[in-house]
């Protein structure tokens, strides 16, 4: 119904009037969010975490940090909302808009929390959403192509996520500290900001470190920090989250241990384990960029990949460069349905294959596709379910089914070793 009254009014309304007023308009609610709940990010050390890839993960990492350190945390991603010793579910929301944030952030502080942390999307800075949030620091992981369609271009994207940095600029708070990957391109606009503290971080300036697909460790001021996640990608990640803890006068020792204990993040490169002789890993990947460093922690073993990471309506652009990069990485690959919203999933597979010089196997049925790669994979091989992570819901037109590919894939994998007995 939501999406139909948009679509009319879109259509009715010239853009050229309807753009200003729908950002007055969701300026103001900021503004009104803020006053209501009387600015309470004054009296929270507030962290944001913006990037294309990373930011869930990295919110995740310094929550456990400060937490280790004896501190009471407030987070709020695209998995989970949480204040203090109480969490509940915040799939699919990564920077929800309204009101929302500011009476979080007043929850965070009637429960005595003293750091608060949230992922900030350029959809939400779109909207307004970050304005009004006095930050202390901001962590930029990196930026790639995303959202093109919605945005208009890449340049439009990147400003939006750069006008989060403007927000860590404006706010009252000192020292201000800016923390971004010193090996993406776009970081010298936000180590440039000013701030009292500009802080780059890169793995290169961290040696020794290692990573695979049972972990890693990296060095950082002299103290070896250990990992159980996968991958490079992982790495940077808890860079990212360490130099910011540190800046913010966390020890190097206790931002150490509490990285060392993290064993998963939901949906980011999860392993499902059900007893199967083979890997079975859960992932959000749903850009290139994310796809292929997915595919490179896994790059020893045989790889069953099922792909659909591309939504519909939106960044028709990659959907046959994840299929290139997919054939190119994988053993075998299944492409499936992911979110089609108002577009034909057929339509949807046809351009990832279309990246592909081999027909790939193709099961529209998301349940059918991961049974189909559990009933292929031998002992040793790494089935990887790629595009959604733990988002719960999928369905054309709108529809809202229950979905989570963790649970799917454990239930199948129940259901594979139940048939394997009789």
């Amino acid at each position: 119904m939501m999406r139909t009254i948009k679509n009319i009014v879109t259509a009715i309304v010239p853009a050229s009037v309807l753009q200003p007023a729908l950002s007055a308009y969701h300026l103001a609610l900021a503004w009104l969010g803020a006053s209501v709940y009387g600015h309470p990010s004054r009296r929270l050390v507030l962290i944001g975490v913006t990037g294309t890839k990373g930011k869930t993960t990295v919110t995740e990492m310094l929550s456990a940090i400060f937490e280790e350190a004896g501190q009471k945390t407030a987070l709020l991603n695209s998995i989970r909302l949480k204040v203090a010793g109480i969490t509940r579910s915040n799939t699919g929301r990564s920077m929800p808009g309204r009101l929302f944030i500011q009476r979080f952030l007043d929850q965070a502080v009637r429960a005595n929390c003293t750091v608060a942390i949230v992922e900030m999307t350029s959809e939400g800075a779109r909207q307004h959403r970050h304005r009004f949030l006095e930050m202390d620091a901001l962590v930029f992981t990196n930026l790639a192509p995303e959202h093109i369609e919605s945005h208009g271009s890449y340049a439009a994207y990147a400003n939006a996520k750069f006008d989060i940095g403007r927000a860590l600029a404006r706010s009252r708070k000192r020292p201000r500290i800016m923390v971004a990957n010193a090996n993406d391109k776009e970081s010298p606009r936000y180590l440039t900001l000013p701030v009292e503290h500009a802080l780059p971080f890169s793995l290169s300036a961290q040696k020794p470190y290692t990573a695979d697909e049972n972990g890693g460790y990296f060095t950082f001021e002299e103290q070896r920090v250990d990992l159980k996640l996968p991958g490079i990608f992982s790495l940077e990640n808890a860079l990212a989250a360490a130099t910011a803890a540190h800046a913010l006068g966390i020890p190097v020792e206790a931002i150490a241990r509490a990285l060392g204990k993290i064993e998963r993040v939901p949906g980011r490169a999860e392993r499902i384990e059900e007893g199967q002789d083979f890997i079975v890993v859960v992932d959000y990947a749903h850009t290139p960029d994310s796809l292929q460093a997915l595919l490179d922690a896994y790059k020893a073993r045989r790889k069953i990949c099922i792909l659909g990471s591309a939504g519909g309506g939106r960044d028709t652009w990659k959907r046959p460069i994840v299929g290139r990069i997919a054939e190119e990485s994988c053993d075998h690959v299944i492409l499936t349905n992911d979110d089609p919203y108002d577009e034909d999933p057929q339509q949807i597979i046809e351009d990832i294959a279309h990246g592909m010089t081999h027909r790939p196997e193709i099961v529209p049925d998301r349940r059918e596709a991961i049974r189909s790669a559990f009933l292929k994979a031998l002992p040793g091989d790494a089935v990887l379910i790629t595009g959604k992570g733990i988002d719960p819901i999928m369905g054309p037109h709108g529809a809202k089914i229950p979905w989570n590919d963790a649970d799917v894939a454990r239930e199948e994998l129940k259901a594979l070793e139940k048939k394997q007995r009789i």
